[in-house]
């Protein structure tokens, strides 16, 4: 597996992200290591919060709600997902997948010796994060899950275009203030 890491120099003077940066190594699959980057703040004795950005981002989404929640005396532990941010990145598309993401976070967790998480998942973040919370529940305290879903699996993958032939059948429709969208028919 042929590995990318992006230059420190690329993230130097990056506004509001003025966070000390954090590595562990996780196993790329044949025993040898990639270097998953992460931030660290506030107490460690603290309960953990645990960020985990989707695609295309990285740790660099949270550079706002960090300090709030370092003030609040909560620690906040966002990662790159290995091909992000700070992370290697493998250079081979098919390197990449859900499995592997999901023992990359796995292992991260473990190494950093995190309990007790409040789980922040934003998309692809979100569906590794659920697929970790439901192999060990014990090790979670509480979810956030935002602009993200969690499969049930009793569907087999359909094609990307399947739906768009019966998207002018429906409306999205708001309410002020609601947080959420109710679809429905024409």
């Amino acid at each position: 597996m042929r590995v990318l890491r992006t230059p420190n120099s690329r993230f130097e003077g990056l506004p509001d992200y003025e966070f000390a940066p954090h590595y562990v190594a996780v196993d790329r699959g044949d025993g040898v290591a990639l270097r998953m980057h992460y931030l660290d703040e506030g107490p460690r004795r603290a309960p953990a919060i645990l960020l985990l950005h989707g695609e295309p981002s990285w740790s660099y989404l949270y550079r706002h709600m960090i300090p709030v929640l370092v003030d609040a005396g909560l620690r906040a532990v966002a990662l790159d997902l290995v091909g992000f941010g700070r992370s290697d990145k493998p250079a081979m598309r098919s390197d990449y997948t859900y499995l592997a993401h999901v023992n990359w976070v796995k292992e991260a967790l473990d190494t950093i010796g995190l309990d007790e998480i409040t789980l922040v998942g934003q998309d692809w973040g979100g569906l590794i994060g659920l697929r970790i919370v439901g192999e060990e529940p014990e090790r979670f305290s509480r979810v956030v899950a935002a602009n993200t879903f969690l499969p049930t699996g009793n569907n087999g993958a359909r094609p990307f275009w399947h739906g768009s032939a019966t998207v002018k059948k429906h409306r999205l429709s708001m309410q002020a203030g609601s947080s959420t969208a109710a679809v429905r028919r024409i």
